[in-house]
């Protein structure tokens, strides 16, 4: 159950950083962009002393890592 969750949380934050960034991308796409957004989130968060808790929490640092990685993916494709 908690795979199902994480994923659906992934989706939903894969999308939102897309929405936020202008970019496109599938279904797959948005959920890999969200689980590792959230990785990526809540370590860059966590070097500047950021912690979220919750479910609105853990969405916004999935949300942040996305847009990381999504900037970060634009600078090495240009």
């Amino acid at each position: 159950m908690d795979l199902i969750i994480s994923l659906a949380i992934g989706g939903l934050a894969g999308w939102l950083a897309s929405m936020i960034m202008k970019s496109k991308g599938g279904l797959l796409l948005y959920i890999i962009l969200g689980v590792v957004g959230g990785a990526v989130g809540g370590f860059v968060l966590g070097l500047v002393g950021v912690s979220f808790f919750g479910l609105v929490g853990t969405i916004i640092r999935a949300v942040a890592g996305s847009c990381i990685l999504i900037a970060v993916a634009r600078l090495i494709t240009k």
